[in-house]
């Protein structure tokens, strides 16, 4: 039976203790044939690509995700520590928050719902899909062996809709209510360490600013129309009444950047994935964010293009008034990792391919998955200690450095070398296969697709 080679026990074994010894065993192999295998993560495809299309108690490992008792928030946990402790052993850490939507259809998926597809929906063209709603949070760390920052997924958080919530007899908790459960999660997981969370402007709520500033520093874009007010004055002593939560109001936003007495300073963005460096202007100041008694200060960045002074600006925040404006731009600049990592989940990892239906595996399934990207960027760092993880070279691309397929197919060859077929020397010209696995691996390329 298969398992895991020695160089990678080191980040398997950690996960050990969330199972029993027989369980556990059943989840090395759950989680070798999930990396091994092609097309879809379905239980019945990773037992395939592992040699196990025969066995006839094939329903224990659908019950490792659908009755057995573990804690999915455990794993997550023990990951993350890893991930630091490999990738940012000191300083703050940087977490990028969004939602992802798998796409799933059927009557017995209860906590899905009908939600904008992100992917398929522009300004113009608005488009809908039957599926459930994730909220992932991800550790944003630019890898030693890669040219630009990864979106590593640590917790991985199910947002059902109001539907199933009505038919539960709950309340309804938004996305923002879960992202503030998430982030009071992370504080007390690193309590230590200065932590820096980026959203999209669906984060940008006051509720969810007020009630996490304390413990992260939050940031995200801001609306144009944002209210915003002078800090309230000092209490004079012996005054009477409540004290005051603001004062005056500012000019908003798009005056600020309409007005020819607002200052701008040069800015270059760093290169993007094509290589192209972007000049922007900013402008910046500080203000205090009022709205229906809740007040949070704030430091607003507004961002154009250079040289084009009638061009809408975008507005950001930052909950650390002293934070600079640039640091503010180009740490937010790296959110866009997420929807790189989103992607490529999709591409090399299988989500939205998987087929459990009922709750508990629904619930484990996708995180699982998420999780496995960044379990497979932790085998590829050690490969990469060895000299064994590359870009792919072809006469027609040329990768100045690995991305996730690189380091998929890194793992996936070690592990065929040293765990599933390679019987011969190392200095043998001819290497030999055992005929069960050569069948095994025929099977996986005749019915990848």
């Amino acid at each position: 039976m298969p398992t895991f080679p020695r160089e990678f026990q080191t980040v398997i074994l950690p996960y050990a203790r969330l199972f029993s010894r027989r369980v556990y065993t059943h989840v090395q192999l759950l989680l070798l044939g999930a990396i091994l295998a092609p097309g879809k993560r379905t239980v019945t495809a990773v037992l395939r690509i592992v040699g196990l299309g025969r066995q006839p108690a094939w329903h224990k490992y659908h019950r490792v995700l659908s009755r057995v008792k573990w804690s999915a928030r455990a794993a997550s946990r023990l990951l993350l520590g890893q991930l630091v402790s490999t990738f940012l052993p000191a300083g703050p850490l940087v977490f990028g928050l969004d939602e992802t939507l798998e796409r799933r259809w059927g009557p017995r998926i209860a906590a899905r719902g009908i939600y904008r597809d992100a992917v398929r929906s522009s300004e113009s063209h608005l488009v809908k899909c039957s599926g459930l709603r994730w909220l992932s949070v991800c550790l944003l760390t630019p890898l030693p062996w890669a040219a630009r920052v990864w979106a590593l997924p640590v917790l991985t958080l199910l947002a059902p809709s109001a539907g199933w919530a009505k038919g539960q007899g709950r309340r309804h908790k938004k996305v923002t209510d879960w992202a503030r459960q998430a982030v009071l999660q992370l504080a007390r997981w690193l309590p230590a360490r200065p932590l820096i969370c980026l959203g999209d402007s669906g984060y940008a709520v006051l509720a969810l600013l007020a009630a996490t500033r304390a413990h992260t520093t939050w940031l995200t874009r801001l609306r144009l129309d944002a209210a915003l007010y002078e800090p309230a004055p000092k209490r004079v002593p012996g005054q009477r009444g409540r004290p005051r939560v603001k004062s005056t109001r500012l000019p908003g936003l798009a005056q600020v950047a309409a007005a020819a007495t607002t200052s701008w300073q040069a800015l270059t963005l760093p290169a993007d994935a094509r290589g192209q460096a972007r000049q922007v202007e900013l402008a910046t100041g500080t203000a205090l964010w009022y709205s229906a008694g809740t007040a949070v200060p704030i430091r607003w960045v507004l961002v154009r293009p250079a040289g084009v002074a009638h061009a809408t600006p975008q507005a950001f925040l930052s909950t650390d008034l002293a934070l600079e404006a640039a640091a503010i731009v180009t740490t937010y600049a790296q959110r866009w990792a997420l929807e790189v990592t989103f992607a490529q989940v999709r591409a090399h990892l299988g989500v939205e391919t998987q087929r459990q239906w009922t709750d508990l595996a629904i619930a484990r399934t996708t995180p699982v998955l998420l999780g496995l990207f960044s379990l497979v960027t932790l085998l590829a760092n050690r490969l990469h200690a060895r000299g064994l993880l590359r870009a792919q070279a072809c006469a027609w691309y040329q990768k100045q450095a690995p991305t996730c397929s690189d380091a998929l197919a890194a793992v996936r060859r070690y592990l065929g070398a040293e765990t599933l077929f390679d019987s011969s020397p190392n200095d043998t010209v001819l290497l030999k296969i055992p005929r069960h696995q050569l069948h095994i691996w025929q099977e996986a390329l005749a019915w990848a697709a």
